[in-house]
């Protein structure tokens, strides 16, 4: 077991196996050194994580739900590197999207949901630039959605 997946070992996370696309594209690109994932929707071991941030859903669960994006990046990243999280070098830049209401404010405490689990996942390799920003509905009615650009060997 490397570092990487002890660390999430005793977060208590499991990588799931990488969600496969829903539509025509590709899960990731690698160019170069980067890797470009293509953005993870909430969802969790008992499916989709729906709601409105801002309606009928609070900012914990955003939270949990970005975090759940997260998780699915890394399994997302796990099968770029053929299965080899250490040839991760660190998270470059995240971009979150929140599906909430107009009057919404608080996407960038919905999306340090991801960031602090990169952070508690990965340490220094997980603090990254990022984006946090409002959408009026998501796929399928889910919560969040987020995709990530990471730096490997």
């Amino acid at each position: 077991m490397n570092a990487i997946e002890a660390r999430l070992a005793e977060l208590g996370v499991t990588l799931p196996d990488a969600p496969a696309p829903a539509a025509n594209y590709v899960p990731f690109v690698i160019t170069g050194n980067l890797v470009h994932v293509s953005g993870q929707i909430s969802q969790g071991p008992d499916g989709m994580i729906k709601g409105r941030l801002g309606a009928d859903m609070d900012v914990a669960a955003g939270a949990e739900a970005a975090k759940r994006c997260a998780i699915s990046l890394l399994a997302q990243l796990r099968k770029a590197c053929d299965g080899d999280l250490t040839r991760l070098v660190r998270v470059v830049k995240l971009v979150g999207f929140v599906n909430s209401t107009a009057d919404f404010t608080d996407q960038p405490k919905v999306i340090n949901g991801a960031s602090d689990f990169m952070v508690a996942a990965l340490g220094d390799a997980g603090r990254h630039a990022r984006s946090a920003v409002s959408a009026a509905s998501l796929p399928f009615g889910v919560a969040v959605e987020i995709e990530g650009i990471f730096e490997i060997r």
